[in-house]
This record gives C-alpha cells, sequence and structure tokens, in this order.
C-alpha cells in the first residue's frame, strides 16, 4: 500500500503524530489509517466510509472513545 497518496485530515494539527489519513485506491477503494501506526491499515467501501463521517459529524459517535 505504499503506493497510496495518503493525505490527512484537515482538522490534525501541524507536525501531530496522531492523525488520520485517508487514501483511494486504483478503484476509489477508501483506506484509512492512524499517522503513528502507517502499517496498520483500514480498507472499506465507498458507501460504509459515507456512513461513517456522517455518524461522525453528527456526533453519534462522541463519547465512545475510552
Amino acid at each position: 500500500m505504499s503506493q497510496l497518496r495518503w493525505q490527512k485530515s484537515s482538522f490534525s494539527e501541524g507536525g501531530a503524530a496522531n492523525c488520520v489519513e485517508l487514501a483511494a485506491g486504483p478503484a476509489g477503494t477508501p483506506h484509512l489509517r492512524e499517522s503513528d501506526d502507517p502499517a496498520r491499515v483500514v480498507t472499506t467501501t465507498p458507501a460504509a466510509l459515507r456512513a461513517f463521517l456522517r455518524a461522525v459529524k453528527s456526533g453519534k459517535l462522541d463519547g465512545l472513545a475510552g
């Protein structure tokens, strides 16, 4: 997956090591990773990523982090 072009979230602080990064595979498949653990990559579908982002933006996942 090293050929993927990773982009950090626009909400990430400059120079921060713990940022969510997103890349699109050749067929448009979304890949996500945490910048401080780049070897661990989550692959999903565009529809599932859209649903996840909607849930995050609406606050439905607030309070889940332990």
